[in-house]
């Protein structure tokens, strides 16, 4: 009887085993689904501290994307004004070149047309070139005109007026290149007025300070007819034979010699 009793007792302490193995396996299945839990749960907070710290970072990047495109946008302002400015800056300065060209293109104008009354006037006065008696000489355009002045005078047979020229010509321009030529048309405006004794003097002393020029030899038969008009025969024949002497060769001594015949 024992061993049924026996039997009956291993199979409830076999089934105890098993109902106390089997709640100890429930047991630490339940402990790993919690510390699965928490594990999920750490990680999902973790991968959430992640999103936060990341999106926090995006915030961040993107306020200072926003601050260096506002930088960007001023500084594009700031270099548009700039530009514009130099725009302007080089329209004013092309204007002040358009003016400059004007104001200069004017000064050139002007510059011409000074230097071209001034080439003007300086013909004018400057001395020129002329020939007198046959021999060049330079002389002042007033000085010129002057002369010419007296000439004419004598060619309109105006003697009394060729006189007073020729005078105001000596005082006026001392030491002429003209002198000696006025000093031998004075002599003959003064025998055309007959004014014979200042002929005689004029004649005189054009001879004595120019006995090379070309025109002495008529100079001094011009003096013996102002001599011979003034009755005075015998210096007509002195200063006739005067001449002859000088000026052998010259037509004035022919007709000197020629003259000689009718002074009585």
């Amino acid at each position: 009887m024992q061993r049924p009793a026996q039997g009956i007792r291993a199979v409830v302490a076999t089934l105890t085993l098993s109902c106390a193995m089997s709640a100890a396996q429930a047991f630490f299945n339940d402990d790993e689904a919690r510390k699965a839990i928490v594990d999920l749960r750490n990680r999902v907070t973790a991968v959430d501290d992640a999103g936060k710290t990341r999106s926090a970072e995006l915030v961040a990047a993107n306020a200072q994307l926003v601050e260096q495109l506002t930088a960007l946008r001023r500084s594009l302002l700031d270099l548009n004004n700039q530009l514009e400015a130099m725009r302007g800056e080089l329209a004013k300065l092309r204007g002040n070149d358009e003016q400059i060209m004007r104001d200069l293109a004017e000064l050139q104008t002007r510059q011409k047309d000074a230097s071209q009354t001034m080439d003007d006037r300086l013909r004018k006065i400057e001395p020129v070139k002329v020939a007198i008696d046959g021999r060049e000489a330079v002389v002042e355009q007033e000085e010129k005109r002057a002369y010419e002045e007296a000439i004419a005078a004598i060619r309109g047979g105006d003697f009394d007026k060729s006189v007073a020229l020729l005078s105001n010509f000596q005082r006026r321009f001392i030491g002429s290149a003209y002198t000696d030529s006025v000093r031998f048309w004075q002599g003959n405006a003064l025998y055309g007025k007959r004014d014979y004794k200042e002929a005689i003097t004029a004649f005189r002393t054009f001879v004595t300070g120019a006995a090379d020029h070309p025109r002495a030899p008529e100079a001094l038969l011009a003096l013996a007819n102002s001599q011979a008009e003034m009755k005075n025969p015998a210096a007509a024949r002195k200063t006739i034979e005067e001449l002859m002497k000088a000026y052998p060769q010259s037509e004035a001594a022919l007709a000197g010699k020629e003259r000689l015949a009718s002074i009585r």
